[in-house]
Parts: C-alpha cells; structure tokens; sequence
C-alpha cells in the first residue's frame, strides 16, 4: 500500500515537471510573438494555456484522492501540500505569459517594445524562461543545490527590472506613454514569473528538507 502511494507521488511529481516544459514553452513562444509582432504566435500562446489549466485540475484531483484515501505521514503530506501549491504557482506562470501574448497581439502589426529597451526586455524573457528550464529539471530530480542556486539568477532579473524603470524614467525616453506602459507591465511580467520559479524551487527544498519555503524566500 505505501509502496503504491509513494509511486503515486512519483507520479504527481513527473505531471508538475511536465507541466514546466508545457510553461518554458509558453514563456519562449510569448516572447517570440512580442519581439516579432506574430499575432499568430501569440494567439497559440492564448489558446495553449487551456491545456495548463487543465494539467493543474489533473494534479488537484490526484493530490486530494491521496488525502482522501490515504493516511500520509508528515513527509508525505507535506509533498501533496507542496505539491497543490506549486501547481498553483505553474499555472500562475503560464498566466503570465499569457499576458505577455496578449501585448503583443494588441500592438499588431507594430511591435510593443521600443528598439532602445528591446536587448533589456529580451534578456528578461531569456532569464525567465532559462530559470523555468530550470526548475522542470528541479521538480524532476528533487535537485536541492540546484533549487537554492536560482536565487542568483533572480537577482539579475531585479536589476534588469530596474534597468526598464531608468530607461522609461530618463529625459531620452521618446517612445510615449503607451510604450512605457507596456514596456512597464512585460517587466512586472517576466520579474513574477522568475519569483514563481523561485518559490516552486523552494518549496522542492521544503519537500525534501522540511525547511520552511518562506523563510528561504525571505
């Protein structure tokens, strides 16, 4: 009986990884459609997260079988609670990118990002989707180091936001207020799908230690 349980968790565990990759897609797909202005693009990012929503319904219902027919020990529980609560995060991820779609589908034929922003808004995209690579391989493995050293790369993410804010905030910005409205959202966009990635990777390290996810966040 715990032998089938454990497998079961296995399984649930190899659904949230598969459920990343299906996220690292939309990210890198979302930020082709904004830098190329490809409405088509964007439009397969829109109608793709359906597929997202419904892998996390998938998770929750298998999550709260085990509750409900099992009598998980403390680790175990806490691997479902983990688990219910990164599906929820991955989903959120894909939210984003989303939102990230949707810009760029609404500023077609013309390109939501300005020429002068654009390195920094495709370097965000880029850490954004290396660190959602990432934590697919981290869910995978359960791999601790590899979740606590994605903390760096978030790092670059904040300054990179900030960098937006300084070009948007200079006397050279020329672009607009609908530009830097933009370009201000597909920041706080790709800046709160890194913290996502953060905080699943942490909640790993909380399934696999015990340790607190917040106080590793904090």
């Amino acid at each position: 009986m715990r032998e089938a349980f454990h497998e079961q968790l296995d399984a649930m565990f190899g659904d949230l990884a598969s459920i990343c990759e299906n996220v690292e897609t939309a990210v890198r797909l979302a930020t082709e459609a904004l830098l190329s202005g490809d409405a088509t693009i964007a439009e397969g990012v829109i109608s793709a997260d359906a597929e997202i929503d419904q892998a996390r319904e998938r998770v929750e219902d298998s999550a709260f079988l085990l509750l409900s027919l099992q009598q998980p020990v403390a680790s175990d529980l806490r691997t479902v609670v983990a688990a219910l609560r990164m599906v929820s995060e991955l989903e959120r991820m894909g939210d984003l990118s989303v939102h990230v779609a949707k810009i760029a589908r609404l500023r077609v034929p013309n390109l939501a990002v300005p020429g002068a922003v654009s390195p920094i808004i495709e370097r965000m995209a880029h850490v954004a989707e290396e660190m959602v690579r990432r934590v697919s391989r981290i869910i995978a493995d359960r791999d601790v180091e590899a979740a606590r050293a994605l903390v760096h790369m978030d790092e670059e993410m904040d300054k990179l936001r900030r960098t937006t804010f300084a070009e948007m905030l200079s006397a050279d910005w020329s672009h607009g207020v609908e530009a830097a409205v933009d370009v201000a959202l597909l920041g706080r966009y790709y800046e709160r799908i890194a913290d996502h990635a953060v905080s699943v990777a942490n909640r790993v390290v909380f399934v696999v230690t015990g340790e607190n996810p917040r106080t590793l966040e904090g």
